[in-house]
């Protein structure tokens, strides 16, 4: 069902489309953008997080010389790291898709205002505006302070 939508999304607009603060916010264009930015993405990671295995799996010799042995195992740490972290952005990026699919998206998960074209457009998984992301970090601070 989600590839029939992205097709049609697809379809619907130009490759050089840009949403724009003159259109009704989250507009049908505004949408279909969001969700090629965001299946783009997806894609992006997906197809980076394959070419790591294969080179970790290619690179899985054993190394005589001990200091070789620690670079590669310091390296592979690192790569596992990334991936980890790719695998919880997919997560979010999934999770934005379905707020595009419920018509959430787009909206501040803590005011219900709108998040905004720019933000959206730098961070497409956002979920807080502005003012609500710098109030969540300002209580992390304090807290991390504590």
């Amino acid at each position: 069902m989600r590839l029939e939508t992205t097709m049609r999304a697809k379809q619907r607009i130009p490759d050089d489309y840009r949403p724009s603060e003159d259109e009704p916010f989250m507009s049908e264009r505004q949408r279909a953008y969001f969700r090629r930015k965001l299946l783009s993405w997806r894609d992006e990671i997906l197809r980076s997080t394959k070419e790591t295995l294969q080179h970790l799996h290619d690179d899985s010799a054993q190394h005589a010389d001990i200091a070789d042995r620690a670079t590669s195992e310091t390296e592979r740490a690192l790569e596992l790291r990334a991936r980890d972290r790719q695998r919880k952005l997919i997560a979010k990026i999934d999770a934005a898709l379905v707020r595009l699919d419920d018509g959430t998206y787009g909206y501040c998960e803590e005011t219900g205002e709108p998040i905004g074209l720019k933000r959206l457009d730098a961070r497409p998984i956002a979920t807080l505006s502005v003012e609500a992301q710098e109030r969540h970090e300002q209580r992390e601070r304090v807290y991390r302070d504590e």
